[in-house]
């Protein structure tokens, strides 16, 4: 019962959806017909456009919007003469949204046509008109509008016979949009009849990604001047405070697991604090992009020598004579905590980078790995070094290599907070870093980056080095190869990589290459349409202007010439960005676990869709839909593996033509 329940509520959910966005009625149809003289008459298409918006033209080139035409299904008793004639010129512009010279009319419109009587027993027209309009921010869905004219007495029976005759202007679909409701669509996906071995598991996928760079940004972070320091500090704080051996390996247990416990409740607060359903949306948000932007920003230019980033250092100071006073549990909890406050100026901008990646997983899951796995890496030295205090003798003590180690992670912190900048740019559509200028600044960072390793490049309080040592050489040779490396990129090359990190390859202006390329749908009711029309499946990739894990498997995946094939000639492909942050033309409410829920823009409408119709919430997500919305297969997460994504195409298109012949 609850089931059903559950389905019927979220039937009518995406009901709710479909009624209110056509309440946006940009362009409004009144169609007439009259008789100008005995034998010939006149149908006027009188459409009313709103200001803002315009009505696409009659002719327009392929891979743009639908151009507005007329179908005929019925003419009896007529013939048509001539072409649709607009009442005015329409205007000819290059669209940026598609890319292309298209026309439109910005104003109200009559598109009129002529035709001819054949008999003298009456006549019938009947057909529709197909149109789309747009404005400078979204445009509605293809639409048609049907018409149909009898004559007064016509008798079908005594008329002439059945014709089915288009006009010069008109176009008609390949094939006819099939019978299903289309309210079918947002109904919920079936997979339970495919087996859990079609699939894979996204939390091991994802979940090791994010432990694996939480652990790096940890062995990251033991290295910078705020941390590195603190390992003798600490364990003679532990030699102090013990006399047996055992007791002093078990404090040094205790205080490792006590960085990780500090470190972890911190990143599950800040996921509490914003909510573990807006962690994908906080992602995306151009205010917290920037300024993570601008904070990565002040981070490198301290870490250049400019400035000093210190916590009041009362703060540290009143913490460890906390330790110094306390015994027991409670003295290693503060002096845990005293290197995480004394760490956060190194630490903090790795931190919060790391959050930002865990929260594309959309749930409290990503950043307590993440976080857990950060806090192990910094922990383990330490607890290691407290056990066996003669390693200190080993370690090579603070000087000159520190504040190296500080300028080239300045470097690398002014590359990762361009990322930041792209996010937000991309989700908001601004067009100021665009993939071609996001390259050239990665070129001379990283370009600056080889030159101080060699020693051509200093700051003030850098300390002269008479010779370069072999780590600084090699360093510096990966940092001037991996700007060669982006050359190509200036000029489209994918950059597989780092596609990550880079914007995608459409906001590049200039670009010589040539894989990959098929049309896209940003628009689900839209795509759907197109594919019945065509008789082809659909693949629906939802996607995230913010998504990492979706740039990449863009470059590895989909622009190889293998899978751009079997796309191209097989799919219909919809890319849905449910983190776009375009308005709706109007808000959308609708029911959504026993609450009322606003869809306020494109992102989500295309999110709500993802959790109602199919129970998911992450990206990337692949899922392969017939004309009627039911699934093809299970779905694919985030796996670069081309052949395993190939073997998932495949099986879908012999699902497709099993269940349709």
């Amino acid at each position: 019962m609850r089931r059903l329940i559950s389905t019927v509520t979220l039937l009518f959910a995406a009901l709710a959806v479909a009624l209110q966005a056509q309440i946006v009625n940009p362009i409004v149809w009144n169609i007439t017909s009259e008789l100008t003289s005995a034998t010939e008459g006149v149908i006027r298409f009188n459409a009313t456009v709103e200001p803002g918006w315009h009505l696409y033209g009659t002719t327009l080139p392929d891979g743009g919007p639908r151009a507005t035409s007329v179908t005929y299904s019925r003419l009896e008793g007529v013939e048509l003469v001539g072409a649709l004639e607009p009442s005015q010129a329409p205007v000819e512009k290059v669209d940026m949204v598609f890319h292309l010279k298209l026309n439109w009319w910005e104003s109200d419109v009559t598109l009129t046509q002529h035709f001819r009587l054949t008999g003298d027993k009456g006549y019938l027209i009947e057909g529709n008109i197909s149109f789309q309009g747009c404005n400078d921010g979204s445009c509605i869905p293809p639409a048609k509008e049907p018409f149909e004219f009898a004559s007064e007495g016509f008798n079908a029976g005594t008329s002439t016979a059945d014709t089915t005759v288009a006009s010069p202007s008109v176009t008609a679909p390949a094939k006819p949009t099939p019978a299903a409701d289309e309210a079918e669509w947002w109904a919920p996906a079936d997979f339970s009849r495919f087996t859990d071995a079609d699939s894979q598991n996204i939390a091991q996928s994802s979940l090791w990604y994010i432990f694996i760079w939480g652990f790096i940004g940890g062995l990251v972070a033991l290295l910078t001047p705020c941390v590195w320091p603190m390992i003798p500090l600490t364990v003679s704080f532990f030699l102090k405070k013990n006399t047996s051996r055992a007791k002093s390996i078990g404090d040094a247990l205790t205080y490792g697991a006590g960085i990780i416990v500090i470190y972890l409740a911190l990143g599950l607060a800040i996921t509490l604090i914003f909510g573990a359903s807006k962690l994908n949306d906080l992602a995306t948000n151009a205010v917290f992009n920037l300024a993570f932007f601008l904070l990565l920003l002040v981070f490198a230019i301290s870490f250049f020598g400019a400035f000093d980033i210190k916590l009041p250092s009362r703060w540290s100071n009143g913490v460890d004579s906390k330790a110094e006073r306390t015994t027991g549990l409670i003295s290693i909890f503060f002096m845990a905590f005293t290197l995480v406050l004394v760490s956060f100026s190194c630490t903090g901008p790795i931190i919060g980078t790391l959050l930002v990646e865990a929260a594309s997983m959309g749930d409290i899951t990503g950043p307590a790995i993440g976080m857990g796995a950060f806090a192990l890496a910094l922990a383990i030295p330490f607890t290691l070094f407290a056990i066996f205090p003669s390693w200190l003798k080993e370690m090579p003590r603070s000087g000159g290599w520190l504040n190296s180690v500080k300028v080239v992670l300045g470097f690398l912190e002014l590359a990762l907070s361009l990322k930041f900048l792209s996010v937000a740019d991309l989700a908001y559509g601004w067009g100021v870093l665009d993939r071609e200028v996001f390259v050239s600044l990665w070129v001379v960072i990283f370009i600056l980056l080889g030159m101080y390793l060699l020693g051509k490049l200093r700051f003030s309080h850098d300390t002269p080095t008479e010779h370069v040592p072999i780590l600084r050489f090699f360093m510096a040779l990966i940092s001037l190869s991996f700007a060669v490396y982006l050359i190509p990129g200036l000029w489209g090359a994918p950059l597989k990589s780092v596609s990550a990190f880079v914007p995608p390859l459409y906001t590049q202006d200039f670009n010589l290459y040539a894989g990959g390329e098929f049309r896209e749908f940003d628009d689900y009711d839209a795509g759907m349409r197109y594919a019945a029309e065509t008789g082809r499946p659909v693949i629906i990739d939802f996607s995230g202007h913010g998504c990492v894990n979706c740039r990449k498997m863009e470059g590895a995946v989909f622009d190889t010439e293998e899978i751009s094939t079997i796309i191209r000639e097989n799919f219909v492909l919809i890319k849905l960005m449910v983190d776009d942050k375009q308005s709706l033309p109007e808000v959308i409410t609708v029911e959504e676990n026993g609450r009322n829920v606003r869809l306020e823009s494109i992102g989500d409408k295309w999110s709500y869709l993802q959790r109602s119709k199919f129970a998911a919430n992450s990206q990337p997500y692949y899922v392969m839909l017939d004309n009627a919305g039911r699934p093809l297969a299970a779905p694919y997460y985030y796996d670069e593996n081309v052949a395993r994504f190939g073997k998932w195409l495949e099986n879908g298109i012999k699902e497709y033509v099993g269940t349709h012949n």
